[in-house]
């Protein structure tokens, strides 16, 4: 590819990765502000803009994980909305095994060892190591097309953080425990939780950050109708 006149835009898309361990290493609230600011420039039907962010640092952010953390070890999930369906078709389900399958094996887990697969998921709820943790909501009374603004938002989020020298991991399983999130931030019940996200610096020496997933090509998911 060679595109001269967006080289930086396109190398910020191609380059983010959902990093699963960050550095200790404070991010400015200033940092965030900016990447928001850049991120708002998405798209949406008739600009109504539907998304909040909520943004947790500090003792906030050890707070909720802990909360969450105990009501995943005790089995009290409460999922804010169904993500996928319970049975997928096999090429859906096969993408879905093999970055499990890979990522566990950067983590040095085998595939019958349960207990340390529970606890490679739990480290979801400590954002990975990041200081920053996002939680995108919009109200619930909304339709399809405002969740479509908010995953371009969301989307917008990540290629900004990439291009200002920062990494992210978005994060839906923090909606497995969304009333618990609801509760801990005081967000507003009518507004529903989409997505938590990570947000730091990678640790460029950890095995899992190694992760590169795969990627159907072009021709594989596109259709051209000329005539």
């Amino acid at each position: 590819m060679n595109h001269p006149a967006s080289h930086e835009a396109v190398q910020a898309i191609l380059n983010r990765r959902s990093i699963r361990r960050f550095l200790d290493r404070p991010v400015s609230n200033d940092v965030i502000r900016d990447v928001l600011r850049i991120a708002a420039r998405a798209p949406s039907g008739t600009n109504i803009q539907p998304w909040h962010v909520h943004i947790v640092t500090g003792d906030a952010r050890d707070r909720l994980s802990n909360a969450v953390v105990d009501a995943a070890r005790k089995g009290l999930r409460c999922d804010e909305y169904a993500y996928m369906p319970a049975r997928l078709k096999d090429l859906h389900l096969a993408r879905r095994r093999k970055v499990g399958h890979d990522l566990y094996d950067l983590y040095g887990i085998q595939r019958h060892d349960l207990p340390s697969r529970k606890e490679a998921m739990l480290r979801n709820f400590h954002f990975f190591g990041a200081p920053v943790g996002l939680f995108f909501t919009m109200d619930k009374y909304l339709l399809a097309g405002s969740w479509l603004d908010s995953g371009m938002f969301m989307q917008n989020v990540m290629i900004a953080a990439q291009a200002l020298g920062l990494s992210s991991c978005p994060q839906q399983a923090w909606c497995e425990y969304g009333r618990l999130v609801h509760e801990v931030l005081g967000i507003p019940d009518e507004q529903i939780l989409l997505s938590g996200m990570a947000i730091g610096y990678e640790d460029t020496s950890a095995d899992e950050n190694k992760l590169r997933t795969e990627r159907a090509d072009v021709h594989d998911f596109t259709t051209f109708h000329s005539l």
